[in-house]
């Protein structure tokens, strides 16, 4: 199975089960996956490792020299809002959160949002 194929599976999964559990597993396995805010500004983002070799629950968002970090208690805070597949307007509409641009774009990938059709065009380019 390649790369793609786990992450399209993985994603289904989070489709099916719109939960932080397979949030989580969508963020690992998109980690280096080249998404854009909706200003087309593209970025990337990791996870580092801990002192016990696992996975830090914080995005470093990769978009310029210094990386942005977003803590998971953030992600799943604008997750909340994100029940049902809603068309969320503007990334603010996801709430006051640190980053929040990034996220509207890593949420739009995920199918967890939809975007105006105005937004849409800027997406689908």
């Amino acid at each position: 199975m390649t790369e793609t194929e786990k992450r399209e599976e993985i994603l289904a999964t989070l489709q099916r089960n719109p939960d932080p559990e397979h949030l989580w597993e969508c963020i690992i396995a998109f980690q280096d996956y080249h998404f854009e805010t909706i200003s087309g500004l593209p970025f990337t983002y990791q996870l580092k490792r801990g002192r016990n070799g696992e996975l830090t629950k914080e995005l470093w968002i990769d978009r310029r020299k210094n990386s942005k970090s977003l803590a998971w208690s953030s992600i799943l805070k604008a997750f909340e809002k994100t029940e049902g597949k809603p068309v969320v307007s503007r990334p603010k509409a996801l709430g006051d959160i640190r980053g929040v641009s990034y996220l509207y774009g890593i949420f739009y990938k995920f199918g967890l949002i939809d975007v105006p059709d105005d937004l849409l065009k800027k997406y689908q380019k």
